[in-house]
């Protein structure tokens, strides 16, 4: 069945200094979701996509007769990759809209920035990006996946297919610099060598020196862990100096902002990144959430990936505690996701594991090919053992941290 965008008006908030936000007026019975994701600005390119999946999730469970027997109401703020701007909505949502529940946030910078303002509030929220682990916290969950569950399965395989020195290329933020040094501890366990680190801020966008360093450096392999529209200057660079033929890439962020579809098919083929979703897994359940999508977003609607498909499942991972609850109170939702709850979604089965409040779900390794991802290795049921190390709140719920220090050290690397 075919289904129509719900419609939004654009409600001007210059008075507070703020971006566009997307209004519906809520009811007084309705139920409050509020969605913080850049839809302008250099991290577009992933928000925008998660923006679209959620909208999906909410019309599809308003058309199944809402939650008991209430429609959800969803209100989406652009925070235009700002992070004062993603300070003030947290703000707004946990305040002003006394919201139910908010999925925000695609930067570590922009989760940190706002965790402990819907924790202040009592505001349940879910962080749905990939990242680097480490964050525990009773009142977020965190779906996305972790270095343990990804970069862990992906810098064995493509050591094993291409050779055993690595220059890594990556962000100049959290996520960057930790999975850098997570990269590191897997290429040094899979007895490679780490022949160079490289860091770059997000509106980087000439990798030309960088470039001549890898040349110069001679490695088998590059592992790229760069982020944002500007990062993806790199790979067409890349290309165009014909080191895509001679140093092949393995990415452990490129088409979660749908790069593969940006740069052309000489540019990108053969890369190979791991995460736990991609819109080529062949699935019935993923290739009917994929044409629902399609019908759904209407003409242009972008490629399917992580960010995106874990957005709609997370969606319905709370649904689904709500109705188990009987109820949209916090504490009840929350010891309804931490019994064991999880969902058979698109990317497969995705469960709460309750010493972490992150997600148990499947890991593909796939590679690039004409600006598709051909799978390659599947993974099933992946916890998040990097956050294990360092988060347990069934002893202690009253943790609230982001240790991803002591994660390292635990892991054994030197920081």
């Amino acid at each position: 069945m075919k289904l129509n965008r719900r419609q939004f008006v654009v409600s001007a908030t210059s008075a507070l200094a703020m971006p566009a936000v997307l209004r519906n007026a809520y009811a007084a019975d309705d139920i409050k979701f509020v969605s913080i994701l850049d839809q302008s600005g250099g991290l577009d390119i992933y928000g925008k996509p998660m923006v679209d999946t959620t909208k999906m999730a909410i019309d599809e469970i308003n058309k199944a007769g809402g939650l008991l027997g209430r429609k959800v109401d969803l209100k989406v703020y652009d925070p235009q990759s700002t992070i004062q701007f993603y300070t003030q909505f947290a703000t707004q949502a946990s305040a002003g809209d006394k919201a139910d529940v908010v999925h925000a946030g695609i930067t570590s910078a922009s989760r940190e920035a706002i965790r402990p303002t819907l924790s202040r509030f009592k505001t349940l929220y879910f962080y749905n990006t990939l990242y680097e682990g480490g964050v525990c916290d009773i009142n977020n969950f965190c779906t996305g996946s972790t270095p343990a569950q990804t970069v862990e399965k992906l810098v064995p395989h493509t050591m094993n297919k291409w050779g055993k020195k690595v220059y890594i290329v990556a962000a100049d933020y959290n996520y960057g610099q930790i999975t850098a040094q997570w990269v590191q501890k897997y290429v040094k366990d899979n007895g490679g060598e780490s022949v160079a680190v490289e860091f770059f801020p997000l509106d980087v966008t000439n990798f030309g020196p960088t470039i001549k360093k890898i040349q110069a450096a001679k490695p088998d392999m590059v592992m790229s862990a760069l982020v944002g529209g500007a990062h993806a200057s790199f790979y067409r660079q890349y290309a165009a100096a014909g080191m895509n033929k001679s140093v092949p890439i393995a990415s452990t962020t490129f088409g979660v902002g749908n790069e593969h579809k940006l740069i052309s098919a000489a540019e990108g083929d053969g890369m190979i990144c791991a995460y736990s979703y991609f819109e080529e897994i062949d699935s019935p359940a993923n290739a009917d959430f994929v044409k629902r999508f399609k019908a759904f977003a209407g003409d242009g609607a972008p490629a399917l990936n992580e960010l995106a498909a874990r957005s709609y499942e997370a969606a319905y991972l709370w649904a689904e505690a709500v109705k188990q609850a009987g109820s949209t109170d916090r504490a009840k939702v929350t010891e309804a996701l931490r019994a064991g709850l999880g969902i058979d979604g698109p990317s497969g089965k995705v469960q709460i594991e309750p010493k972490t409040n992150h997600a148990v779900q499947n890991v593909y390794l796939a590679e690039l090919k004409d600006q598709s991802f051909n799978i390659i290795e599947k993974h099933e049921n992946q916890p998040p053992t990097d956050t294990l190390l360092v988060c347990d709140l069934v002893a202690d719920p009253t943790q609230s941290t982001f240790k991803f220090e002591n994660g390292l050290k635990a892991a054994g690397i030197d920081i």
